[in-house]
């Protein structure tokens, strides 16, 4: 029995909140075989969907190398391997190609491997890198010299896998994360070629909301040590020609004041909410920075947020959002004149790729929609020319003039309109005839889930299937105000857009409940199991991955990974009003007997953002209060976290897996038949 605020909650499956206990793990391996049994009429359909996909994708592939001093930079994968092969040439028309790591190598044997934080010295012959051997995200860091392709002894644990070096490339800095809470918590210095345990620590931030995370400015001339909560910033910086200097901050942390640095010359570029809810981008003195003495070089905009931006010596580069879709913005910084990079799609997303030459005239981004391959473009600033330096290659018969892509308003019950972005194949829509549907949406952190193009999706498309991502609030799709107006004590709008898109999508025809099936991931998967507790009715299936749905009882054990830095997202239980709010759409808490929809809930037993015992608990609790014969699933991947396999191929079988539930669930005859 849980007591808080005078108030008891029975939790009978408190007990599986026990990694180690061997009756946990037995429990876990039951859920799996229980899973493996419902699929076995489905198993051949989930096999050749996983075919299907793997299909696609580019058996041998490389990524835009980008240019640091005399070298190229790029990653490649080839035929059946798992992972990618990091590599570089020197910029000569002669120049061979140099393996600087191979991680298919690393992860012979391994269930699990990831590595993460590439990270060259100065003088290229030292690569520092991450390495997370369970998907825990409590990253190891390695050095390897280049040039012997020998490994240092050295292995740095428990980091947060960020990286870089000062400019001499003797020292390295790096964020050491806690064992148990997982917070990034330190910055620590250590010398190249000595002992990890003498490392110094340049910086320890004490208070728990607040996590460490660290970078270098475009010049390479700093060092950022950017303290984070939810709502506030506070950057230290120092000289990397100094390494040995005390950090100094820019701006001292305000309450709901944020803010992000870059430096060109001899001012820092800040991009900040300071009195700018939606932000502004300015200019301060890097002798004397002062958020009171902020010159606006891009000024607040009520109905524009301003999202990231890149200096160069003669341009200035924005990427700021509008009604829901992002655009990119170029300035002239010797005349002030500004212009647009135009896009035509009516659901799309724009970001900016790597952009290392300050000098440089040429700007590469990072273009897709739903209905467009991820495509990396180089753009040139003074000529205003455009060309495609790789678009990302769809194997198989692939045509996106065959698909559709459409974005909807929809307005929810309290007035506001929602977007609602859809793409299907073209051929399948039949103007007012329901069809098979899934529904995906996220709405946390100001997370915005933009229109993005996906090829493994085309399984669905091509079998007759709208897919459609609703924008609702708790993101931050419509500006700042979007995201403050769906979390903590605003949090039920997130549920009830969500709920309002479903029905109006059935009310405007595109689909009907019976061909309804909902999807959503973490933050994702708790407006699942808010929606299903509230609307069962509503949907046919809902897919729920590693959903954070035991909000209450985790937010007050401040001993969870991840939970007190959560206090400004979702408040804080310890007081009674949050505890009362929370307590109200906790999905595991708010369980009763209903007709569910079938459901499919997953997670990882290294799970380091959602417990496993979160979605095991739930599937349990909903099992003993289903009142419809529609099956309950768990899957857990007992060798990996929050992200689920780490292999580029693996991790399909997973996502088939999911499909062929939907497909079963909603469109059974689909089963014995091919896409087309």
């Amino acid at each position: 029995m849980l007591k808080k605020h005078g108030h008891r909650r029975s939790d009978p499956f408190f007990w599986l909140n026990d990694r180690d206990n061997p009756e946990v793990l037995a429990h876990l391996n039951r859920e799996n075989e229980y899973t493996q049994n419902g699929f076995k009429k489905v198993k051949s359909f989930e096999n050749a969907l996983f075919d299907e996909m793997v299909a696609r994708v580019a058996k041998d592939d490389s990524s835009v190398p980008y240019r640091v001093d005399h070298f190229e930079y790029y990653s490649k994968v080839e035929g059946e391997k798992e992972y990618p092969i990091y590599c570089r040439r020197i910029i000569s028309p002669s120049s061979e190609e140099e393996c600087i790591l191979d991680v298919n190598e690393l992860a012979k044997n391994k269930p699990f491997y990831q590595v993460d934080g590439l990270v060259v010295s100065p003088n290229h012959n030292l690569l520092v890198f991450a390495e997370d051997a369970t998907g825990r995200r409590l990253y190891t860091l390695r050095i390897k010299q280049i040039s012997t392709g020998r490994f240092l002894p050295t292995r740095i644990r428990q980091t947060s896998g960020d990286a870089c070096f000062s400019a001499c490339g003797t020292y390295l800095f790096y964020v050491k994360k806690d064992p148990t809470t997982l917070r990034e918590f330190a910055v620590y210095r250590h010398e190249i070629g000595t002992n990890s345990s003498s490392d110094q620590c340049v910086f320890r931030e004490r208070n728990e909301a607040f996590s460490l995370s660290i970078s270098k400015s475009k010049s390479r001339k700093w060092i950022f040590l950017e303290s984070s909560s939810s709502t506030s910033d506070e950057v230290r910086y120092l000289p990397a020609d100094k390494p040995l200097s005390r950090p100094r901050i820019i701006f001292k942390r305000r309450k709901n004041v944020e803010y992000m640095i870059d430096h060109a010359g001899d001012q820092f570029f800040v991009l900040h909410n300071y009195q700018a809810s939606n932000f502004e981008l300015a200019a301060t003195s890097i002798l004397t920075p002062s958020i009171r003495d902020l010159k606006p070089l891009i000024a607040h905009r009520p109905e524009v947020m301003l999202e990231d931006f890149e200096v160069f010596a003669d341009f200035l580069v924005w990427v700021e959002r509008q009604a829901g879709l992002t655009h990119i913005q170029v300035m002239d910084r010797t005349t002030g004149d500004s212009y647009p990079i135009p896009f035509h799609d009516p659901a799309y997303v724009v970001d900016l790729e790597i952009n290392l030459d300050f000098d440089q005239h040429l700007l590469r981004f990072e273009y897709t929609s739903l209905t467009t391959p991820n495509t990396v473009y180089q753009f040139n600033m003074k000529t205003r020319e455009m060309a495609v330096l790789k678009r990302q290659q769809v194997r198989g018969d692939f045509h996106p003039d065959q698909y559709t892509s459409e974005r909807i308003m929809i307005k929810a019950r309290d007035g506001i309109s929602v977007p609602v972005s859809l793409v299907y194949k073209t051929a399948k829509r039949v103007a007012g005839q329901p069809m098979p549907t899934l529904l995906y949406a996220y709405g946390s952190y100001g997370y915005s889930m933009d229109p993005y193009f996906s090829s493994v999706r085309l399984s669905l498309l091509d079998r007759g299937y709208i897919f459609a991502i609703a924008h609702v609030r708790g993101g931050e799709e419509m500006g700042r105000s979007w995201y403050e107006d769906g979390k903590m004590s605003s949090k039920w709008n997130t549920f009830n857009d969500f709920i309002d898109c479903a029905s109006e999508l059935i009310h405007l025809g595109y689909t009907k409940p019976s061909l309804l099936g909902i999807m959503g991931g973490s933050a994702g998967g708790l407006l699942m199991g808010v929606v299903i507790n509230e609307r069962p009715e509503l949907f046919n299936c809902c897919i729920a991955q590693v959903p954070f749905v035991d909000v209450v009882t985790t937010m007050l054990d401040d001993s969870i990974p991840l939970t007190t830095g959560e206090y400004e997202e979702w408040g804080n239980p310890n007081k009674r009003s949050d505890f009362t709010y929370m307590l109200s759409y906790s999905p595991y808490d708010q369980v009763a007997p209903k007709h569910y929809p079938a459901l499919l809930v997953t997670t990882g037993l290294y799970d380091s953002q959602v417990q496993y015992w979160e979605p095991a608990k739930w599937v349990a609790k909903l099992r003993l209060n289903q009142l419809s014969d529609k099956p309950i699933y768990l899957w857990c991947d007992m060798n990996a976290g929050h992200g689920g396999a780490s292999g580029r191929f693996e991790r399909y079988r997973e996502i088939a897996m999911e499909y062929a539930f939907l497909i079963q669930s909603i469109t059974p005859a689909l089963l014995d038949q091919k896409a087309t």
